[in-house]
This record gives structure tokens, C-alpha cells and sequence, in this order.
């Protein structure tokens, strides 16, 4: 049965015939299922001496839906069911503007669904700095979707088929008639049976468990991860955050997640990516902070791929060529995001990345370029004099 797959990539036509279950012996009733067996065994007898070493709570976290009067009866999707549907409905209203929500409008109003989506504040993505929001509110406008921002859904009922959700603007009403409702307006962690009281580990109800920065709860044994914590909801954070709690919990480490740069994208067109501090968290820190902006427009391959709406932003901490944080918005924000993350967990200043030499042409140029800005700033001019001046004596 394995030489099957290598026997199709030789012939023109292979047929595989088996009386019972595809696989044989060692897929179905051999070292395969033996194996998991004894893995799950070996996590039992782990988790018998867990008192020596500590716990890992990772229970994630679970969709928020918006509370108004009729949504229940109406009924709802959120992201954990709407990949269940087998048909494109008609006509779409997506309830809350955070990545999810403009991830799911965009993508079906290109597929040809109507798509409106409402937001109860000014501008999309909220936590995101507002440049990096405005283009994205011009591409989903350009695609189609039907946008009302500061308007928040109030009442929903059910005429003839069709959902008709009443929202408010500014003290105005209007009635939208769609077909489905997405509610994505964020996340609860699931706290649920965990009877965290009992172990003594903090917790509030809306934001999650109590951490500090190596991931320890209240309860010096107990370690939390993922989505059960309060910040950082990405896939990304929760499997960094766990390694972190096995070696802090089981390896007696002392690692802080504030050390890692984690990256997050919200994965529209453009995507919107951003690692490390923004300019008002860098501030509350007290550090001075300067921005080196290099748009889209500027470089030559985002040009002819026709996506000149975006830019490369990326914040050095004053007199420095420390790397602080970063925000690409760019179709590809998503792969580029990674090279600057890198440079701050490895420590690389902002005049190194002016001499790597990046492939022309590359829309990751737009890094060089901004790096190159850097260069030619006077604090870079003297702090390479006094290089200079430090190497001849």
C-alpha cells in the first residue's frame, strides 16, 4: 500500500484495492496507533507528577458576540461557524471592524456576496495607528463593501426570510436587509470549569488570567498562554508564549515575552503588519522616538505590481539605530514584517539593514530605502565620525 504514491509518479494510471482500510498494518494497527497510544500514555504519567513541576493553562479563548435585542432569534455567524457554510449568501452584514471582521467583509464581497459592514468607531482597526487604517477603509470601499463607521447595530428581526438590522448614527436609525450577520467584534477567553478560585490564580472576565511577564500566574505553579491571557490574541504569541511557559515552568528559565518582538497581520488588501512598540506605547515608556516613513509609491516593484497604497514605518529609539517597532501596509506586509522583527530580537541597529543588499527589484526594498533615510540622518553622520575617528587613533 505505501508504494502506491510511487508507483502513480511512474505510470500513467495506478488503482489501489484494499478489502478493509486503506493503510495496512502499520497505519491502522500497528506503530502508528501503538505510538499514539504511548504518547498518551507517557502525557498521563506527566501530568500524575505535574505538582512538582507546575501547570500550563491554554484553554484559548472563544468568539464575543454583540448582545442587542432579536440577534439570538435572528441568528448569528462568528468565525467558528462561519466556515461551515457550503453557499455564498446573497447579501452579508459583518458586525465590528477588528482584523476578523474587514478580513471576512473584503474576501466576500470580492466573491460577489453583498457586503455591508458597521463599526462603532471612526476609523477600522482601532488599535492600529490611524494611517495604516485609512488605506485599508479606501481598499474595501474600492472593492465594494458597504461601509458604516460610528454606527452600531441595535435590533434585529426576521421579515420574509430576511434579517433587517436596525443601527444607530448619530442619533439617526436606518434598517439594513440582509441574508446573514457576522458578528466579529472580538474574543472571551474560556475561563469556564477551570474553578481558578480553588487554585488561586487571578482572573478578570473579560481581559483573562493574570500573567506577568514570564507567563506566571498568582499562583507561583500555574503558568497561562494563548488567548486565556490578556494580550496578544495571535496564533503566533500563544505558541511563543507557551514555549515560554515550558521552559520557565518545567526548565526553571526566566524568559520574558516583553523581550520577544511578536509580529501580528491583519490579513486584508493590503495587509497590515506591525511588530514591537507603537510611538504612543514608546512614549508612555518615556522614550524619544524617530520615524523614518517610506511609501509604496517610491518603490519600483510596488509600482509595477500596481500596489503603490501603503508604506514601510519603522520607529528607532532617538540617537540610536535601535529598532523599536515597525508597520508595513502592503499586499505582502505579512512576509516583510518578518525581516524587521528579526532585527530586533537579534539586536540589529537600523544602519546594518542599510547595508544588506535586498533583491531588485523587491517590494522588501522599501526596508532598505527607509534604513537608508536613517543613514543620512545627522544623528547616524556623527555616531559614524566618532566610528571613524575610534578606528584611526
Amino acid at each position: 500500500m505505501a508504494h502506491g504514491p510511487r508507483l502513480s509518479g511512474v505510470a500513467r494510471r495506478v488503482a489501489l484495492i484494499e478489502k478493509h482500510l486503506l493503510g495496512g498494518l502499520s497505519l491502522k494497527y500497528g506503530r502508528v496507533p501503538s505510538l499514539a497510544l504511548i504518547r498518551t500514555s507517557r502525557l498521563y504519567a506527566e501530568m500524575r507528577y505535574a505538582a512538582a513541576y507546575g501547570a500550563l493553562i491554554a484553554t484559548g479563548s472563544r468568539s464575543l458576540p454583540p448582545k442587542f435585542p432579536g440577534l439570538e432569534e435572528a441568528g448569528y455567524l462568528t468565525n467558528e461557524t462561519l466556515f461551515d457554510l457550503t453557499e455564498l449568501p446573497p447579501s452579508l452584514l459583518v458586525i465590528g471592524g477588528g482584523p476578523v471582521g474587514c478580513q471576512v467583509a473584503q474576501a466576500f464581497c470580492r466573491f460577489g456576496c453583498r457586503t455591508l459592514i458597521t463599526h462603532d468607531e471612526p476609523l477600522f482597526l482601532p488599535k492600529e495607528e490611524r494611517d495604516a487604517a485609512l488605506p485599508l477603509a479606501e481598499a474595501l470601499a474600492r472593492d465594494g463593501v458597504e461601509i458604516h463607521l460610528n454606527t452600531k447595530a441595535v435590533n434585529v428581526h426576521v421579515e420574509g426570510g430576511k434579517k433587517i438590522v436596525e443601527t444607530l448614527n448619530d442619533g439617526n436609525v436606518a434598517r439594513i436587509e440582509v441574508d446573514e450577520i457576522l458578528t466579529g467584534i472580538g474574543r472571551m477567553p474560556a475561563l469556564a470549569g477551570l474553578d481558578l478560585e480553588a487554585a488561586g490564580v487571578a482572573y478578570d472576565p473579560d481581559d483573562g488570567i493574570v500573567v506577568d511577564d514570564s507567563r506566571r500566574t498568582t499562583n507561583r505553579r500555574i503558568f497561562a498562554a494563548g488567548d486565556v491571557c490578556p494580550e496578544h490574541k495571535f496564533t503566533d504569541t500563544a505558541k511563543a508564549s507557551a514555549l515560554i511557559d515550558v521552559r520557565n515552568a518545567l526548565c526553571f528559565g526566566r524568559e520574558l515575552l516583553s523581550a520577544l518582538a511578536i509580529p501580528w497581520c491583519t490579513y486584508t488588501d493590503p495587509e497590515i503588519a506591525h511588530a514591537g512598540l507603537y510611538v504612543r506605547q514608546a512614549r508612555a515608556r518615556g522614550m524619544a522616538v524617530k520615524t523614518f516613513t517610506v511609501p509604496m509609491h517610491d518603490v519600483d516593484r510596488a509600482v509595477t505590481d500596481g500596489e503603490e497604497s501603503g508604506f514601510v514605518k519603522v520607529h528607532v529609539r532617538e540617537g540610536t539605530d535601535e529598532i523599536i517597532g515597525a508597520t508595513v501596509v502592503e499586499r505582502h506586509a505579512g512576509e516583510m514584517i518578518n525581516e524587521l522583527s528579526l532585527a530586533m530580537v537579534a539586536g540589529i541597529g537600523f544602519g546594518a539593514i542599510a547595508r544588506v543588499i535586498h533583491a531588485y527589484p523587491t517590494q522588501a526594498e522599501g526596508i532598505k530605502m527607509a534604513a537608508m533615510a536613517y543613514v543620512r540622518t545627522p544623528a547616524s553622520r556623527w555616531m559614524a565620525w566618532l566610528r571613524r575617528l575610534w578606528f584611526v587613533r
